[in-house]
Order: C-alpha cells, then structure tokens, then sequence
C-alpha cells in the first residue's frame, strides 16, 4: 500500500470536502458513512477505494431510526499524510495548498451540495469563515467559478453564482453517478 491512484486521490478529497471523516493513531483511516438511502454511493466509493478497505460497507443502526450505511478503510501511512493535511488539532481544515480536480469536485458535491431552484450550495458550516474565504478564492482561481458566503441560519455556506452554475454542470456531470444527479439545477436554455 504504497501509493494511491490520482482516481483515489480525487475521491478521497472530495470526501474530506464533505461528509468523509479521518482518525489517525500511528496511522490514519477514512470513514465514509451515509444515510441508507444513499447505499449506491456508498457502494460506488467502496469500488473506487476497494484495495485500501478490509470489510465490505454495512448497514449499522444508530441513535433512534437512523440507519447508516458505512465502510472504514484500513489504517495506512499514505493516508496518515493526507490526515496531516487536512486536520489540525482533530479538527477538520482546508488545506494550504488544496488540490482539486473535477472528480474531487463532484464528489463533494454529491456529499455536501445541493440545489435550491437554480443556485447550487455547498454546506460548508462546518469550517470556519478564514477555510470558506479560502475555498472560494481557490474555485475562483482553479475552475473560474464565482461563489460567495451565504448564511444560513446562524452559520455559513457557500453559494454558488448562478452564472457559474452552467460550467459547473459541465465541470462536474459526467463524474456523478446517475442516482444524486437530482442535486444539480436543471439546465435552462
């Protein structure tokens, strides 16, 4: 296990974008971990990831009716780097020098984004104001996308400038699986 593919590099970046969570002791470990209904993501990541995961995903029983479907990869050092990244003290930050392809793109899109009529959000509230400043520079400047802070109830997120929204689509499309394709506006002429 020493190297990842750039395929697997883009996954897991998305991920940590979005709903991914890592531990590290010696070594780091990704989990990913979503709602049953979004067992075909779960299951499409896990066939990306597959050489880096021990134990297939599983449905697992949480607090009150909520069923997760969820996969843990194997503690590794070429992930422990990436954990060294992305967390500072436990808590998850935006890398200094983020790389991200469109693959990553999508793939925190189909995490953490979603649609309200034709603008596209990214639920971001989890990092603070100085990571989102960041983020937005960063699709600024790598993708050309226009993006701005938008509060929602009491913290952050990103929202997209509906004139980005087009080249997103084009950015992003052909790397989602077909079932969160809901998640992107509809397209008008």
């Amino acid at each position: 296990m020493g190297s990842l593919t750039r395929e697997q590099i883009s996954i897991i970046t998305g991920c940590l974008l979005g709903d991914g969570a890592m531990r590290c002791k010696t070594n780091a470990l990704l989990e990913v971990n979503h709602s049953l209904e979004q067992k075909d993501y779960v299951d499409w990541k896990y066939s990306k990831l597959k050489d880096l995961v021990g134990t297939p995903p599983k449905a697992r029983h949480g607090n009150g009716n909520r069923v997760a479907y969820r996969f843990t990869t194997l503690s590794l050092p070429v992930l422990t780097d990436i954990y060294h990244q992305f967390f500072r003290n436990g808590k998850k930050v935006i890398p200094e020098r983020l790389c991200l392809d469109p693959l990553g793109l999508a793939v925190w899109f189909m995490d953490d984004g979603c649609r309200s009529y034709r603008a596209v959000y990214f639920n971001t509230q989890k990092f603070d104001m100085m990571s989102q400043s960041r983020l937005i520079s960063f699709l600024e400047r790598r993708f050309g996308l226009k993006l701005t802070l938008n509060k929602d109830k009491i913290y952050y997120r990103l929202r997209m400038s509906v004139a980005s929204v087009g080249d997103f689509r084009r950015l992003i499309e052909h790397h989602m699986i077909p079932q969160l394709l809901y998640k992107l506006p509809r397209m008008t002429p």
